[in-house]
């Protein structure tokens, strides 16, 4: 029988005036790789530190496997954590630093030695027992940090931001070895992170968290192919967010106005009626000549061409004063994009979702502020 099931019922928790965590409930799945993801402030830190037991919840209940955990002490929970900062002991060696917590609950000598060699080698440090983290890389030193706490043998496995002190290019390779270490084990991982690309790479399941609120539970590949909400749209990955007037459902597609412009969207909140907002991810939209014509194009200029390696990114106005992004992979065809080139934009019905309204009096951001960033998530054009 699989262990390390965790729910959060109706969890909240106060700093002052301040609600860090507002009423959340969010079950996680034995063995899930799951993750916590949202801008800074939005309380993904604090649901990790009431799991783990570093606070107290105000009201709620933090149930491990069905027993409520929220009054009990953090050395007496089956969760361990590991931090950004991996606060290894610079005196001691690999084995000491991987063996000290079985020391601490008196393991017998034989079953420490045993279990520390057999946790460096899971993490691909078998041979390293005897050098000094001063003598480790960074990648080497996060994987120390994972043993010490992996070899505690617990439920629950708490990670918060681990790998946001590594370089771009280590991070992603430790992204998809970080995974493999989970499967492996067989533990529930609970996972904090800013990072879009981390919690998709990595996750079973993710949670959106904006102001001490969870915005949608989903996998990685409906997150961010139905988004539910503006907030979650507009955070994870790149998005064209554009407000329109809707006008009920029609033929299975919601019709409405952007402007002068008839569009239909054929996904998301379709009888919806009234000012709201839709979305179209990047890859999704097509530039055509100008002479083009159909349903759902727009007329527009390009404005911007960014060039990212593997891809480009086109910066395109619309004749009703919007932005819109579109994502080419560079696949050998030959495109003639230059700014100032008058272009329809084409966006499908298919790939068009209809949202709720965001929160009142809240602006959409628009990719003037995005436009020379790398995209968070590259996807190859359908």
């Amino acid at each position: 029988m699989s262990t390390g099931a965790v729910d959060l019922v109706q969890l909240r928790k106060q700093f002052g005036e301040v609600t860090a965590v507002d009423g959340i409930d969010v079950s996680i799945e034995a063995g899930e790789f799951f993750s916590l993801l949202g801008p800074s402030g939005c309380g993904k830190t604090t649901t990790l530190r009431l799991i783990a037991g570093f606070e107290r919840p105000d009201e709620g209940k933090i149930l491990l496997d069905d027993v409520d955990m929220a009054a009990t002490p953090p050395h007496r929970r089956k969760v361990n954590t590991v931090f950004q900062s991996y606060a290894l002991f610079p005196h001691l060696d690999v084995f000491d630093n991987v063996a000290f917590g079985l020391r601490r609950a008196r393991v017998k000598k034989a079953a420490v030695r045993t279990r520390v060699l057999n946790v460096l080698e899971a993490v691909r440090l078998g041979g390293y027992e005897k050098r000094k983290p001063g003598q480790l890389s960074g990648g080497q030193q996060q994987r120390v940090a994972l043993a010490r706490a992996l070899v505690l043998e617990p439920k629950v496995l708490l990670l918060d931001e681990p790998l946001g002190a590594l370089d771009a290019k280590l991070r992603k390779a430790l992204q998809l070895e970080l995974k493999g270490i989970q499967e492996g084990f067989g533990i529930t991982f609970v996972y904090v992170t800013h990072d879009q690309e981390e919690a998709l790479t990595m996750s079973d399941r993710i949670a959106v968290m904006s102001g001490g609120h969870v915005e949608q539970i989903a996998s990685p590949e409906q997150m961010y192919e139905e988004p539910e909400t503006v907030f979650v749209a507009d955070f994870l990955g790149v998005s064209n967010l554009m407000k329109v007037s809707a006008e009920g459902a029609e033929g299975g597609a919601c019709r409405t106005r952007l402007g002068d412009f008839a569009l239909r969207a054929g996904c998301g909140e379709i009888s919806r009626q009234g000012e709201t907002h839709v979305v179209i991810r990047p890859e999704r939209v097509v530039i055509e000549p100008y002479e083009s014509s159909g349903e759902n194009r727009v007329p527009g200029m390009i404005e911007r061409v960014v060039y990212h390696g593997a891809s480009d990114q086109l910066v395109v106005r619309l004749a009703t004063g919007d932005l819109v992004q579109a994502l080419f992979v560079r696949d050998g065809t030959s495109r003639d994009w230059v700014q100032g080139t008058a272009v329809q934009v084409h966006l499908p019905a298919e790939a068009l979702r209809v949202l709720p309204p965001g929160p009142a009096g809240g602006d959409v951001p628009t990719p003037q502020d995005v436009a020379l960033d790398t995209p968070a998530v590259e996807v190859p054009a359908s």
